[in-house]
């Protein structure tokens, strides 16, 4: 079973959400990368690119597929988990600890769309 973790935000489309300091710090679900197995590369935008919720801001490709990534909020990219480029595979090991970038956001009131934990759990089935 997939870890889901209380306190975070999720999408319908498997990213997750941390907000700490202003700051919308987005990821990917541990079922998402459960689903797509060894992950080989990470598409990321690069610091100060604009990205739009629900609009795709880059990809993951594994073994198994190509699958795009989603931005829960609006904003823009303070900062980008350079680390990944070299260790994709670290978005396998712990999903949650990987995260992918850091995003200003321009409206907090975006949060509200997004899923608690019980609510995500019913979608990551």
């Amino acid at each position: 079973m997939s870890r889901i973790i209380e306190g975070l935000l999720y999408s319908e489309s498997h990213e997750w959400v941390k907000v700490e300091d202003g700051l919308a710090i987005i990821g990917v679900s541990d079922f998402a990368q459960s689903e797509m197995g060894d992950i080989t590369y990470v598409d990321l935008p690069a610091e100060g690119d604009e990205v739009t919720a629900g609009e795709e801001f880059g990809a993951l490709e594994s073994v198994k597929a190509s699958s795009e990534l989603y931005s829960p909020v609006s904003g823009t990219v303070e900062a980008v988990n350079e680390e990944l480029e070299s260790a994709p595979e670290k978005v396998n090991e712990d999903a949650y600890a990987a995260w992918l970038i850091k995003v200003r956001m321009s409206d907090a009131s975006e949060l509200d769309a997004l899923l608690d934990a019980a609510a995500y759990e019913q979608v990551a089935k």
